[in-house]
């Protein structure tokens, strides 16, 4: 039995991160480019797929992540996939397939023939087969040119490329999840390849066929192995080390933990002698395997030295992993604060480079630690977050109702807690795998000790029972401190005492173990504290002597200067007396004159301050005026238009004009100069149009404006946006007369930046049409947007919706409205 140590789960995400196999650098870095041969950086690549595909558990395939892993190196993206067909001979069209240039590589393809033609149609479809994401018309293009390659093979009569050729369908058929036909395919390419006795042709038969088989196929580690012994006869080091990694991954997962540590370290330390500088990626898993050992000296080791390597190699893509070890080793041993510390680190570096796993994995911890210091409000702020960043996939989902119903569940509120709980398990049987088993069976366990404290005997055991139906079938046996403890409760509950009382002993065993780990680090912390004050006292001593002998050699001198230094020092007070009452004679003279200068020359300033105000509110008066006058003439040139649209254009010009002329109203007429009373003018704006367009009770409107004044430039280019907005919705969204509402809110958001929301529940628009991205109107939102340095984004979903977020001015930054 394994024992894990779980005040509340920290083993989970132990598992979840650091036991993602054996791998090497994930962020390519300058060392790895000016030291590393190809074969480092094939292994490279094809070690930083499996960590990426792993600690995403799944949710990214093993080929894509390899290629996202060649884009985050900057290496060549056939890095990835052509280790069996590039012969290092130089063939037309694969810089080309590398760039993307596809159509240019289509054009050299007539014009190549035998191996060159093979290659190249090899290289063709190994980019539509290994592109990330999953899309039917890149299987189908593969499927094409693997067909075409088969087929100039044949013809060709070597068997080398038919062997490629024929790995190359063996993957497709992997990617297109006909396992069945893989597996033939592969096993056909192993036994015409051990007729060759060719070890290399026959080693890299093995690897593929290996590679692609499911965890569980016994056949899977038979031929890892054999591929692995060939490699290692062959001197093949990178090769080798990449067959033990697979064949690790499948002891690890089958929960042979002692042999999985005996393989880490072997690997360990052939990285170290190949000169393999990225072996953070192998340590990592160990801090997992020790921790379960109960061995928190090598944990904290691993832990340091893979933060070391990570750091030294600057491999910054996957740092934050690495920062949540090493937190979590901290968290352990009871260093919570420290641990939070990390925990925040990682979440930040998650936020803001790659996700190279579920980030809401950091999210849970740091909740986690929070609401053991009862920082709840602080907690709340992380669930917050996920707004901004959302869950992407089933696994994520699945963390984030786990860290919602932990914080409910610690600040009381049972019901919160409960139906978070119950989201949980729904996720969890979405996921439910290898990789996943460990994290579902901590969930569930904390389900059932949730239903058990509230007295529901019958909820508990029920996912008490699914934890032990889940760890049968994943061969996981677990001592799991929640579930010692709900299995005491159901007992006692059901009545059964002498079973209760042994669940309550195993609860114990696993809290004394806890408690030895806490006891130790108070020795280690004693030991610590002991010898830096034994260090202190030796420095403070030795600082008393050295200042005792000082202190004698100066006494001498300071008895024979005292007496000089104090007859000099009343001849220095002296002089300096009389000289600052003759300066301060001819200072006051000159001060009263600088008064009477300050004093005139503020009085002018005043003046030209008020000349200034009154020249402004002038200027503005009047470009209110002509604007007036602009819109009376538009409406006498209505009188004589007959033409819709002209008419229609002209109405629009007016109320454009109305939005621009209302601004410069409220500045003439307000004391403020500078800024304008947003509530007071959107308000104002909205009565006008509503009477332009006689809507009379059709279209009710929520205006939501917060208390606020903001600077004339972005003013006005706001006012026009909400005209246009506005003057859309009510002409186009509401057809035949319905009723509907227009919703108009604008506010000041945390982030120092405005956001302005424009809704209605009319019929809405199509977005990706032409006609409605090239209107006037849009264009000149848009525009508009784009003078306001904004984000812009529309929406249409029962309605419109249009969002514009911009940020403050120095004036709105720094003038807020209390």
């Amino acid at each position: 039995m394994i024992i894990i140590k779980t005040i509340n789960m920290k083993a989970l995400y132990f598992f979840s991160f650091l036991m993602a196999i054996s791998f090497q650098n994930y962020g390519q870095t300058k060392l790895t480019k000016e030291h590393y041969d190809i074969k480092k950086n094939r292994l490279l690549i094809k070690a930083a797929g499996m960590y990426l595909s792993s600690v995403s558990q799944r949710t990214v395939d093993i080929d894509s992540a390899m290629v996202l892993a060649c884009t985050a190196n900057r290496l060549p993206i056939s890095f990835s996939f052509d280790e069996g067909y590039n012969d290092g001979n130089y063939v037309r069209g694969n810089e080309m397939v590398n760039q993307n240039n596809i159509n240019g590589a289509l054009k050299i393809l007539p014009k190549t023939e035998k191996a060159e033609r093979i290659k190249l149609l090899l290289q063709l479809a190994s980019h539509y087969l290994f592109k990330p994401g999953e899309k039917k018309e890149d299987l189908e293009k593969s499927l094409t040119y693997i067909r075409q390659a088969i087929e100039q093979s044949n013809l060709l009569g070597i068997l080398k490329w038919r062997h490629q050729s024929s790995i190359l369908l063996g993957k497709y058929y992997v990617q297109a999840n006909n396992l069945i036909e893989s597996k033939k395919i592969f096993s056909k390419v192993v036994s015409e390849s051990r007729k060759l006795n060719k070890p290399k042709s026959l080693a890299e038969a093995l690897n593929n066929k290996g590679s692609y088989l499911p965890l569980d196929d016994p056949d899977k580690e038979k031929a890892l192995t054999e591929a692995m012994l060939l490699y290692k006869s062959l001197n093949e080091k990178e090769l080798e080390i990449e067959m033990r990694m697979k064949i690790l991954t499948i002891h690890f997962w089958a929960g042979n933990i002692d042999l999985a540590e005996k393989e880490f370290l072997e690997v360990y330390e052939i990285q170290k002698k190949i000169g393999f500088k990225h072996t953070h990626y192998t340590t990592a898993p160990l801090i997992f395997i020790y921790t379960i050992k109960n061995n928190k000296n090598k944990a904290l080791f691993y832990a340091i030295e893979s933060v070391k390597t990570m750091e030294a190699t600057n491999d910054i893509v996957c740092a934050d992993n690495f920062y949540l070890h090493l937190g979590s080793v901290y968290s352990t041993m009871g260093h919570t604060e420290e641990a939070i510390n990390l925990y925040k680190k990682s979440f930040d570096k998650r936020t803001k480079s790659i996700n190279s796993g579920s980030w809401h994995k950091s999210l849970y911890l740091i909740i986690e630690a929070l609401c053991q210091e009862k920082k709840y409000k602080e907690a709340l702020e992380y669930i917050k977050m996920t707004d901004t960043y959302p869950p992407k996939n089933k696994v994520d989902v699945f963390y984030l109702a786990l860290s919602k119903a932990s914080t409910y569940e610690e600040m009381g509120n049972t019901s919160e807690a409960e139906k978070f709980y119950i989201e949980m398990d729904k996720h969890a049987q979405q996921i439910i795998s290898p990789q996943t088993a460990i994290a579902v069976l901590f969930g569930y366990s904390k389900m059932s000790l949730f239903y058990a404290k509230k007295g529901d005997a019958v909820q508990a055991k029920i996912y008490a029972e699914k934890v032990f139906d889940l760890g049968k079938k994943t061969n996981h046996s677990l001592k799991l401190q929640d579930l010692e403890l709900a299995l005491f409760k159901i007992d006692s509950i059901n009545g059964k005492y002498h079973s209760s009382i042994n669940h309550f002993q195993n609860f114990t065993k696993i809290k004394d173990s806890l408690y030895d780990i806490f006891k130790n680090r108070k020795i280690e912390e004693l030991k610590i504290q002991y010898e830096t004050l034994k260090k202190e006292e030796d420095i403070q001593n030795l600082e008393v002597k050295s200042k005792l002998q000082q202190s004698k050699l100066d006494k001498s001198n300071l008895l024979i200067n005292f007496s000089i230094g104090i007859i000099l020092l009343l001849f220095v007070i002296i002089g300096l007396f009389y000289n600052h009452y003759q300066l301060k004679q001819k200072n006051n003279k000159k001060l009263e004159l600088k008064e009477k200068e300050i004093s005139l020359k503020n009085i002018n300033l005043q003046n030209l301050v008020i000349e200034k105000e009154w020249l402004i509110k002038e200027i503005h008066h009047r470009v209110k005026n002509n604007l007036q006058t602009v819109m009376s003439l538009l409406n006498s040139q209505t009188e004589f238009i007959e033409d819709d649209l002209a008419l229609s254009t002209i109405k629009s010009s007016q109320h454009r004009i109305h939005a621009m002329s209302l601004i410069h109203q409220k500045l003439y007429m307000s004391e403020n100069i500078a800024s304008i009373n947003m509530p007071l003018y959107i308000n104002e704006l909205v009565e006008y149009l509503k009477d332009a367009f006689n809507l009379s009770q059709r279209i009710r409107f929520i205006i939501e404006i917060e208390e606020l004044e903001m600077e004339v430039t972005q003013a006005i280019p706001l006012g026009l946006i909400i005209n246009e907005a506005v003057t859309n919705a009510i002409k186009y969204a509401f057809p035949d007369n319905k009723k509907g509402i227009i919703s108009i809110s604008l506010a000041s958001t945390n982030t120092n930046e405005y956001l302005l929301k424009i809704q209605d529940d009319g019929i809405g628009f199509n977005i990706n049409s032409d006609k409605a991205n090239n209107s006037f109107g849009m264009s000149l939102i848009r525009g508009l947007s784009e003078d306001l340095d904004a984000t812009f984004s529309i929406e249409s979903n029962k309605g419109t919706l249009l969002k514009l977020s911009f940020e403050k001015n120095s004036l709105d930054a720094q003038q807020p409205i209390l």
